[in-house]
């Protein structure tokens, strides 16, 4: 069996063609979609907080659409210099820095004997630590909305996964899945459920009851589905390798309480974050900043030259790079279409058919224009500015509550994250966990469709008491 430490984090040549092509042909469709959309714009105002919000009063009104070519074949250059390039160049760093530390933790071997100190620790009771697991990646991004922070420990559970018997798309499966189905239940998630609760006029986290029995009953259903994977999948532990014999090795020991305590010090700082306004604009950094710290500190203490050490990371950051031009295509296309000014056009349609719409339908129609705007924003607080004051006026004039409407946009953002391929998060996890996306495609559209069943059946139960 082929342990996925012993490969680094080496985005496969097949994950990133099928990537590659997947992401062209959007661009594509995108570039096509400019020609047949005419243009349009909602009026917009500057809230205190020097946000755009949509003015309902304000109207909709036709614009100059359309993009040249040249811009379009240019869009993954210029998409950095865009207006709110920021976030994108800070998901690219992060994503380096992960690239160079894991090569070096792997080079060191210190990736390979935590993996095995675990699997010889945890190895009779898999299923448990299974469970477990998924649990605290879900925690993880329902009550902080953690989802790009948590990208460090997938490849960690992917090997951890490999060695337990099971295969990458499990490992994948207990940990970004988990982290997205975590954060679309969104029970105290400040990116979804906090912004979209403060713009329509609703105390931040109220209404938690119908959004923690969200969260119990997706994290059951996913939990089925990841073990039903696993136990289809599963071999026996690879014993026969020494791991049951495993000799203490004291650097080693070392340089493991370093990593875990130099890391923990950064989730326990993403935990405040929830406490703490102030540090939420900054989890990624924090996390970018401590990975780094705990990187190098464990990989010198286990016995690693620092000359070594800066000649692996290297090697790291080149073997992570194709993920870039993945992440640079991907977001290419939100800036096709705000170029060409057709994203407004497409949500002024979507809003107008739901005028002759009975009111059970109103709510799930709502979730579906959360769906299919999330595909062209990932971002979820900026969907937010976009969708809330637009969503919940609607919604309110066929008697649906603004509660309803809040929990319908976080499941309409969250769940969605980790399935289309225009989101960055879900390509580097993909990428580092050597998935292909239309390996992953075939994997989770089952879970999303059961999913998609259940969320609308929760909607419905909260129009019916009243939520």
């Amino acid at each position: 069996m082929e342990n996925k430490q012993e490969k680094g984090l080496n985005i496969g040549v097949k994950s990133f063609i099928t990537a590659i092509v997947v992401i062209f042909v959007l661009m594509v469709a995108s570039y096509v979609l400019t020609l047949v959309v005419p243009g349009g714009e909602y009026v917009r105002f500057k809230d205190a907080s020097g946000n755009m919000l949509i003015d309902v009063n304000g109207g909709y009104y036709n614009v100059e659409g359309g993009i040249p070519l040249w811009k379009w074949a240019l869009s993954p250059i210029l998409v950095l210099g865009a207006s709110g390039s920021g976030t994108l160049i800070a998901v690219i760093v992060f994503l380096l820095v992960i690239g160079g530390i894991f090569n070096s933790l792997d080079k060191s071997g210190l990736m390979k004997y935590m993996l095995d100190r675990m699997v010889k620790r945890f190895g009779a009771v898999r299923y448990r630590m299974l469970a477990v697991v998924t649990f605290f990646f879900m925690a993880m991004g329902a009550m902080i909305g953690s989802f790009e922070e948590v990208v460090p420990l997938v490849p960690i559970v992917v090997a951890l996964a490999i060695n337990l018997g099971w295969d990458s798309l499990t490992g994948v499966g207990m940990s970004l899945l988990a982290v997205g189905c975590g954060f679309a239940s969104g029970v105290c998630n400040p990116f979804t459920v906090g912004v979209a609760q403060q713009l329509a006029g609703l105390p931040m986290f109220s209404g938690a009851w119908m959004r923690l029995v969200s969260f119990v009953l997706i994290y059951a259903l996913l939990l089925v589905f990841v073990m039903f994977h696993a136990k289809k999948v599963e071999k026996p532990i690879a014993l026969q390798n020494g791991i049951d014999t495993i000799a203490t090795d004291k650097k080693m020991d070392k340089g493991l309480i370093c990593f875990v305590s130099i890391l923990g010090a950064g989730i326990l700082t993403i935990l405040c974050s929830g406490f703490i306004p102030a540090l939420q604009d900054y989890t990624m950094i924090i996390v970018a900043v401590m990975f780094l710290a705990a990187g190098i500190t464990a990989t010198l203490v286990s016995g690693m030259k620092g000359k070594l050490l800066a000649k692996t990371s290297f090697e790291g950051v080149k073997s992570i790079f194709p993920a870039v031009i993945m992440i640079l295509m991907a977001s290419s296309i939100k800036f096709t279409l705000e170029e060409a000014n057709v994203l407004d056009t497409i949500l002024h349609g979507a809003v107008g058919l739901a005028q002759d719409m009975p009111k059970w339908a109103v709510i799930l129609f709502i979730y579906l224009i959360v769906l299919g705007m999330n595909f062209f924003i990932p971002s979820g607080s900026a969907k937010a500015f976009m969708l809330i004051p637009l969503i919940v006026p609607m919604a309110q004039i066929f008697g649906v509550s603004a509660q309803l409407c809040v929990v319908a946009f976080a499941f309409g953002d969250g769940f969605s994250n980790v399935f289309y391929p225009t989101n960055p998060a879900l390509l580097i996890g993909l990428g580092v966990g050597d998935v292909s996306y239309s390996k992953w495609f075939r994997f989770s559209w089952k879970f999303q469709a059961m999913n998609l069943v259940l969320t609308s059946a929760l909607l419905l139960f909260g129009l019916a008491v009243g939520y």
